[in-house]
């Protein structure tokens, strides 16, 4: 199932998405919100009268770096032995269709096109064998970042967690094996990036079991999974797609920030 969360008239609310080509899609509102037992309420509004949200609004975004070796060996590093984590705050989450600010501090900024999995229930200490209990589904993901700041301060928290960093969507597919999909992103429709998830280093199930030995997951948070090869700069005025198998595309427009 597709969840989608999104506004209409003022009002916020998640729907299953229904239908296969983009100009029929229809919602299906849902009753309360997705990450307990939930039931669909049968009004039917369709995606192009509504504005699509970013699918969750999570406490916390966890990355993983260097996932992939290919990324790595081009960005001059060594593949970790272990998974190598860090942050994006809620404020750098935005959603599909909204605008990727280039930041005032950088004059290098790269996309980086990922898998994102959704945490769909509080857990901590999760055993591998568990992991699939845990999950509530996937999304598309842009890890934006400003290479220029990144290298100059070695540590990423402002070239990774600057607003509109992280763009999600389009919506969450609940029923989905990640663990061999295509992945790729365009630049104003040429294509930048593509891999397979099968390249990952350490699998979903490495990293969840990973970060969730530190920390407690909650509902809403998301896990990014790391980028294939092909990462490289941004402008103003560009148009920059993630496209998943089996999820969907997530497109934003790079734009001068105000």
């Amino acid at each position: 199932m597709r969840i989608a969360r999104f506004s209409i008239d003022g009002n916020v609310a998640f729907g299953a998405v229904e239908g296969e080509k983009q100009d029929e899609l229809v919602l299906d509102i849902i009753k309360g919100i997705p990450f307990a037992d939930f039931e669909l309420s049968g009004t039917k509004v369709p995606v192009s009268k509504v504005r699509l949200l970013p699918p969750v609004l999570p406490n916390k975004v966890v990355a993983f770096g260097r996932n992939y070796a290919d990324h790595a060996k081009e960005m001059g590093n060594e593949v970790p032995d272990a998974p190598f984590a860090f942050f994006k705050p809620a404020t750098s989450v935005v959603g599909p269709g909204d605008e990727i600010q280039y930041p005032s501090f950088s004059q290098d900024v790269h996309h980086e096109a990922e898998l994102a999995v959704v945490i769909g229930r509080l857990c901590r200490e999760v055993p591998r064998e568990r992991v699939k209990d845990v999950i509530f589904g996937y999304t598309c993901a842009n890890d934006i970042t400003a290479r220029d700041v990144q290298k100059r301060e070695k540590q990423w928290a402002r070239a990774k967690g600057f607003d509109s960093s992280c763009p999600l969507g389009p919506w969450v597919e609940t029923e989905l094996d990640p663990h061999d999909l295509t992945i790729q992103l365009t630049v104003n429709g040429g294509q930048r990036q593509l891999g397979r998830t099968s390249e990952m280093v350490h699998s979903i199930e490495d990293l969840i079991v990973n970060i969730s030995e530190a920390m407690t997951l909650l509902p809403g948070d998301v896990i990014l999974t790391g980028t294939p090869a092909g990462v490289g700069p941004l402008h103003v005025g560009d148009e920059v797609a993630v496209t998943i198998e089996g999820i969907g595309t997530l497109t934003n427009k790079v734009v001068k920030r105000g």
